[in-house]
This record gives structure tokens, C-alpha cells and sequence, in this order.
């Protein structure tokens, strides 16, 4: 289905509702998502981003819709992961004489992956391509969130396609953001924005101001994935640098994995202790929890509890994952602290406090451990140590 966006610009991508993981088993995409690719019809064919692989056929019947593929004479490469353009050989075969315009970084990563010959133009931030009535600006996007990525800026239309930046995995009937519940739409873009740019942060706030300094007017912010804000645009730009500065909430999450019980008993406990001192929080068995959900809630808490059984001298294997995320998405201005119980050597808790350390995490009090199944007394040390990192959780970030 080709959808139009304004005259002479039409959104030509996939709706795949049926995706539930992506980046292979990386993310977790609940509602699905979109391969949106555009295309302009000036003087000038042009075919801005292409779509994942095994719907290659679908762009094509959509492209031919509007024009014979063959007359197609720019096709841009804003990204080369195989979700933007896999479909780029077959586009290829049908329009032979397309020149494919990529960033600097993207004229190694496109033949990288496709190893062809094609006729490519590398082009840096203020470049313009003229196609008749209207140019086509460019801007490098490195690091948001890969090496090569870039936006393409349409003129005269005042849009930006801005690849992964702003975009969100939701699968819907609908193209644009006024057409769609906002807040499922705010929820998905926001666990975008957690699981994949996090690390980026302070790229994204820098380039942003970058874009915002160019003074182009954005009429439309057409992202790779999800649907394209037209209503109040600069409104998912102004959400992202929120999200940027990364000042969590006075609250806490409380991350375990238990054999017997014994160490979520504990976790319990200790939220009992939060919320007698006022602090909110969420508690996530993490052997029955999606893991990018789960991030969702770390990003906006300020305080990260982690528990875990000792087995084979260290932690559950359950904890590692969500573990090796926290360490790799950087994330900023947080607390924490470890709990477990054990019943021979009880290193879990230690290595923990390592990881979280190692994570940037500031450890706000020594963790707590007991042996067997925790007894009456000792789940009343837990609230105690409960109620002690509330008082820590509500002082201002320091860290």
C-alpha cells in the first residue's frame, strides 16, 4: 500500500505485524514494526531507504504503483543494517542506472555488506543533491546509531526522513502520529530510545542542536520505523533530548533470580522497606521477564536493586543478560546495591557489586546476604536495608 505524504512524496515501506524480536533475538518488539522507505517524485526519481530483505518484493509492487522502478535515478542509503537495506540488490536489478548516495562512513558498511559495484556518491553534512524543483540535504548522524548513519532532508516538502533516530517499532494501519493512541506510540518510541540509543546520549543532545542550528523547517520527522510525525513534529525531538539528559526518578527497581524462594523472599522485603520510607518500585523476576522491558523501568529509576542466588560460585544465569545491558548501555546518575541469599559459599552478591561498579552504578550501601532460607528477623534487615537506600534514592543525583 502506498500511502502519500504530500505532493509528489509517498511512503512506499512494509507493515510487519509480525514481528516480536528483532536485531536477530536482541530486542523484543511487542507491536510489531515498520520498514518505511520514501519516495520523491521531482524531476529527479528518488528512492530514499529501501526495506528488510524478505520484503523486498512488497517495496517493489509498491514503487511500481507510482513508477516504473527503472526510471528511478537516486536511491539513498541513510543506513546500511539490513532492516534499511536489504532490499537495496533487488532495487538495483530493476533500476540499473541509480546512483546510490551514502555518508562517508556508509561507502564502506553498504558494499561491506552487499559486495557490488554500484555507482555511489559519499556525501557529508550540507550537502545538497538538486532534483529539479527541490534539494535534498544532507546530514551525518554518526554513532545514532551506527558509524554511517545519516538524514536526508527534503526541501521545498520540509521533511526530515531521519532513519533510526526518532523512530519506534510499532506495527499500525496508519502513517502518521496524529492517527494513532499516543500513548502506545510514546511508550514504544520511548523503549527505543532505552534499548537501542542510550549509549548515545550525549551524541544525540549534540546533534540535535546541530540539526536545530541548520534553522530548516520540519513540517514532517519521517523516521525509518514506526509512523511519521506530522502533528507537532519537533514534539518526539524535544522528548528525545528530555531523554538525553538522563535524570532519573526517585524510585527504584528491584532485578532478581531465585532457586527456593529464598532470594525473592528478600526482594520483597525490601520493597516492603521502600515503600514504608516513600519510595516507589518495581520488581522483575528476570528468569520470567523481557528483558527490554525490564530496561525501560531501570532507565527511569534511580535506584537499581539486583539479587541473586549463589550457584557454581557466582550469579544465576538468568542475571547476566540484563547485567551485560546495563554495563553496555552507560547509563547515567544511578544508585544500587546487591541482596541474596545462599546456602554454601555466597559469592553472588559480591560479584554484583562488582558488575554494578564496573556499570557506573554507584553502590550506595553494602549488600546484604543470608545463608538458607532467610528467617524471620533477617527479612525484617531486609526492610531496614529497604528503608536506608529509599533515603539514598530521594537525595539529588550526584553521580
Amino acid at each position: 500500500m502506498v500511502v502519500k505524504l504530500k505532493d509528489g512524496v509517498y511512503w512506499v515501506g512494509v507493515v510487519d505485524w509480525a514481528l516480536r524480536k528483532f536485531h536477530g533475538h536482541e530486542l523484543s518488539t511487542h507491536r510489531g514494526s515498520t520498514y518505511n522507505a520514501y519516495l520523491i517524485m521531482d524531476k529527479k526519481i528518488v528512492l530514499v531507504d529501501s526495506v528488510w530483505g524478505p520484503f523486498a518484493n512488497e517495496l517493489m509492487a509498491n514503487i511500481r504503483e507510482l513508477v516504473d522502478p527503472a526510471k528511478i535515478d537516486i536511491v539513498v542509503a541513510n543506513h546500511a543494517e539490513t532492516d534499511h537495506s536489504g532490499a537495496l540488490p533487488t532495487v538495483l536489478r530493476h533500476a540499473p542506472n541509480a546512483e546510490v548516495i551514502v555518508s562517508k562512513q556508509g561507502a564502506m558498511s553498504i558494499p561491506g555488506h552487499y559486495h557490488e559495484d554500484w555507482k555511489f556518491r559519499k556525501v557529508s553534512t550540507g550537502d545538497k543533491v538538486n532534483i529539479g524543483n527541490n534539494d535534498l540535504v544532507f546530514v551525518e548522524a554518526p554513532m545514532l546509531h551506527w558509524p554511517d548513519s545519516m538524514f536526508t532532508y527534503l526541501t521545498g516538502h520540509n521533511i526530515l526522513m531521519s532513519n533510526d533516530a526518532f523512530g519506534h517499532h510499532y506495527a499500525t494501519g496508519f502513517r502518521f502520529n496524529d492517527e494513532v493512541d499516543r500513548d502506545e506510540l510514546y511508550e514504544e518510541a520511548f523503549k527505543y530510545y532505552v534499548n537501542i540509543l542510550t549509549p548515545f546520549s550525549d551524541r544525540v543532545i549534540k546533534k540535535i542542536d546541530e540539526v536545530l542550528a541548520l534553522k530548516l523547517p520540519v513540517d514532517m520527522i519521517a523516521p525509518s520505523h514506526g509512523v511519521i510525525w506530522r502533528e507537532d513534529p519537533l514534539q518526539i525531538v524535544m522528548k528525545y533530548k528530555e531523554w538525553a539528559a538522563q535524570q532519573p526518578e526517585p524510585r527504584a527497581v528491584i532485578l532478581y533470580d531465585t532457586m527456593w524462594n529464598g532470594t525473592r523472599q528478600m526482594a520483597e522485603a525490601i520493597g516492603e522497606g521502600l515503600a514504608e520510607a516513600g519510595v516507589d518500585y518495581k520488581i522483575f523476576n528476570l528468569a520470567v521477564s523481557d528483558r527490554n522491558d525490564v530496561l525501560v523501568e531501570v532507565f527511569k529509576a534511580r535506584t537499581v536493586l539486583v539479587g541473586s542466588s549463589t550457584i557454581n560460585n557466582g550469579v544465576l544465569p538468568t542475571i547476566m543478560p540484563v547485567m551485560t545491558d546495563i554495563k553496555g548501555l552507560k547509563f547515567k546518575n544511578k544508585i544500587g546495591a546487591a541482596f541474596g541469599s545462599y546456602g554454601w559459599s555466597g559469592e553472588a552478591v559480591k560479584l554484583i557489586e562488582e558488575h554494578l561498579t564496573a556499570s557506573g552504578i554507584h553502590i550506595a550501601r553494602d549488600g546484604i546476604r543470608f545463608k538458607w532460607q532467610p528467617r524471620p528477623e533477617e527479612l525484617d534487615a531486609c526492610r531496614g536495608f529497604g528503608r536506608e537506600i529509599a533515603e539514598e534514592t530521594k537525595k539529588p543525583c550526584t553521580t
